[in-house]
């Protein structure tokens, strides 16, 4: 993720933001999911952030699923998770981000009064460095962070100038990697990989071809539960703002928070309701996000999870 640090970078997004054309992902009250929750309770207009990773799909179709049966009509705008999304919502373009992995740097947004932290939503995130599980069984001390340069050889590339190749999450994706391979004196090149995909083609091939990669990678993903993988352990992390860590350390587990708008926070309605009880488990989203990525499409496999799991549905409508 990339901090804002200008005022007037900031001034010049939301202006652009502001003239952002909704885009129709999510359909009105005509298209509500089957159930009753909040019926014969207005509800209003709302916009959700759509950040580039399977599994806040998941979580943003599910909610917008059972929001658009509460009569909420929903829209959802496909947004870089990054400082453009809490101008989106200081410009009022945009009224929820159902996960964040920023570990605070909303602060910024919230003391203005553009971003209401709603609390976290049940899933834990755990961003590091992985390997392919195969290489931790063939060089058991390579999970130790301390033994990256011993290893660095194994992992060059064409791309990687005669050091490791170590690849980074795509553009937007909190990451502190570049700190990471300086203040460790690691020999390594940092290539960016552009997209989650690009990510999951690495270590899928890694793992199939038996060949070395480094790379960054994070749970929950039900990716996971397809090729394992084995975390490097850097020492225990001294830092919760990426944007203050040292480098020298691991990234922490955090539970992921709900963003909202002041503007859904005040309506009080069912999307409101909907929006603070919301929660699952990382198990949730990764069901979920495995039918999309089987090609479900994203509203039918939020349907399915919402069809087996109506009390935990109720009770966010409550």
């Amino acid at each position: 993720m990339v901090r804002n640090k200008g005022k007037g970078l900031r001034l010049a997004v939301i202006t652009a933001v502001a003239g952002l054309t909704l885009s129709a992902c999510g359909g009105g009250v005509d298209d509500a999911a089957s159930t009753d929750a909040g019926a014969g309770e207005a509800c209003g207009s709302y916009s959700i952030a759509m950040h580039a990773w399977v599994g806040y799909t998941a979580s943003a179709q599910v909610v917008t699923e059972v929001a658009k049966a509460a009569g909420c009509t929903i829209e959802q705008v496909t947004l870089e998770e990054a400082g453009v999304t809490y101008d989106a919502m200081e410009a009022g373009s945009i009224d929820l981000v159902i996960e964040d992995w920023g570990g605070g740097r909303w602060k910024e947004w919230a003391d203005r009064g553009a971003v209401v932290e709603v609390g976290d939503n049940g899933n834990v995130g755990l961003i590091g460095m992985y390997v392919p599980a195969w290489m931790a069984e063939e060089y058991p001390d390579i999970t130790d962070s301390a033994n990256l340069n011993k290893y660095a050889d194994l992992f060059v590339t064409d791309e990687s100038k005669g050091k490791g190749a170590w690849y980074e999450g795509p553009p937007g994706y909190t990451t502190i990697g570049e700190k990471m391979v300086s203040a460790n004196k690691l020999n390594y090149t940092i290539i960016s990989t552009g997209s989650e995909q690009a990510l999951i083609d690495v270590f899928t091939k890694a793992a199939a071809d038996k060949t070395p990669a480094l790379g960054y990678f994070y749970e929950p993903q039900n990716f996971l539960a397809k090729v394992a993988l084995a975390r490097v352990n850097f020492p225990k992390n001294d830092w919760t703002d990426a944007g203050e860590a040292s480098g020298l350390t691991d990234y922490p587990s955090s539970p992921l928070m709900k963003l909202a708008s002041k503007k859904l926070m005040d309506a009080n309605d069912p999307f409101t309701k909907i929006v603070k009880n919301f929660k699952w488990t990382n198990a949730d989203q990764n069901a979920v996000a495995a039918d999309i990525e089987s090609g479900t499409d994203p509203a039918a496999a939020a349907q399915k999870w919402i069809d087996a799991n109506k009390d935990a549905v109720a009770s966010w409508t409550k």
